[in-house]
């Protein structure tokens, strides 16, 4: 039987190392559950990012620890061709780039699905030059607790993530989820640099195949996810933003599909004729008004629910700042409020799992599942 493709399960006796290979569909549970044993289902959002800077193996050890289901990764890529997880490709928000003189002449302008941004980007940095950077806390006066580490962790890789899930598998003993978004998937593949075939790739290589397999991967792009069907079993979900109009691809293609008709129940039929789950945007779920609170539910969960797919909105933010006003505590803006009375308004509104950037607090929530 190949390696590849292949959970590894690895049993120690008398010293002795035992290989037992199984495809994912196929594998015994061995007593532990896995990240959608429980709901609502804990996406920690780029990591716990609500505590340790985002996108760090410390903010993903952490998330997994205080009990996360799925780590969130964006993934990007290097001009050599590696995935590595950053939120954008632009990098001088989330590690030290800006202040590195040898770096300096990388600086440059470019137009990134459709909006004009300045910086440096990681398709022009090898992935020896990314590994010399330093992660930051991109938000620093609305999480100065994070700014502390800055500098502590460097830029971690796809596989080093997949590497760190597995291992803390094993002190956890649960099966822990792997939710990747791809960032940029068209602008990239006019790059050279298409991130969809290597994703399948560095999961198919390490074990994750099938749809039982704890993978989301996610796209704000409709085209990518489209192609990603047709390469792979693993679950797909797509993505919903009321910060454009259009997917991107879209856009450029000129096919005329908005979010907006995508949100409706003829647009989420059609998304799960290739998705299993959606990620909107809070509103598209509850919206606000002008006040910042929450109105009523629009009738997007039950129209996803009724062609089968799951919904898991993002994100949950326990600052004021990001708060509904109802659920805003008294002082600074970036103090923490009533995250928690917040996301059981959206359990109560029927969503199956959601993004959340302090998933202890879902977990308090929720409660701890048993093995």
């Amino acid at each position: 039987m190949s390696v590849r493709g292949r959970i590894i399960l690895l049993f120690t006796v008398f010293n002795i190392v035992i290989v037992i290979v199984r495809p994912f569909d196929d594998v015994i549970k061995l007593g532990r559950r896995g990240p959608d044993d429980c709901k609502p289902v804990v996406v920690a959002h780029r990591g716990a990012s609500g505590y340790v800077p985002e996108h760090t193996l410390g903010a993903y050890a952490l998330a997994i620890t205080m009990g996360g289901d799925y780590v969130e990764p964006d993934l990007v890529m290097t001009s050599d061709g590696h995935l590595i997880s950053r939120h954008e490709n632009e990098l001088s928000h989330t590690c030290d780039v800006a202040t590195r003189l040898e770096f300096a002449d990388r600086y440059s302008t470019k137009n990134v699905s459709g909006r004009i941004v300045k910086g440096w980007f990681s398709e022009d940095f090898t992935l020896a030059e990314i590994k010399t950077l330093r992660a930051v806390e991109p938000l620093p006066l609305i999480r100065p607790g994070n700014a502390r580490l800055d500098k502590a962790y460097e830029i971690p890789t796809f596989q080093e993530i997949i590497d760190l899930v597995k291992a803390l598998e094993v002190s956890e003993n649960r099966t822990i989820g792997i939710y990747p978004e791809l960032k940029n998937g068209l602008y990239f593949q006019r790059l050279g640099l298409a991130m969809e075939e290597k994703v399948v790739e560095i999961f198919h290589k390490n074990g994750y195949i099938g749809k039982n397999a704890p993978v989301y991967i996610q796209s704000f792009e409709v085209s990518n996810l489209k192609k990603l069907k047709k390469m792979t079993n693993l679950r797909l979900l797509q993505l919903y933003t009321v910060s454009r109009n259009q997917p991107f691809d879209q856009a450029e293609l000129g096919t005329g599909l908005t979010y907006l008709k995508m949100a409706t129940a003829e647009g989420l039929a059609n998304v799960a004729e290739y998705a299993e789950a959606v990620g909107p945007e809070k509103s598209y779920i509850i919206p606000r008004n002008f006040l910042n609170n929450l109105g009523s539910p629009t009738r997007f969960v039950k129209n996803a629910h009724a062609v089968g797919l799951q919904v898991h909105p993002w994100t949950f933010r326990a600052e004021n700042v990001y708060l509904p006003k109802e659920f805003q505590s008294k002082g600074s803006l970036f103090g923490f409020g009533d995250l928690e009375g917040e996301i059981k308004v959206f359990l109560a509104a029927g969503i199956d799992g959601l993004f959340v950037d302090q998933p202890d607090i879902l977990i308090r929530i929720r409660g701890q599942c048993k093995n």
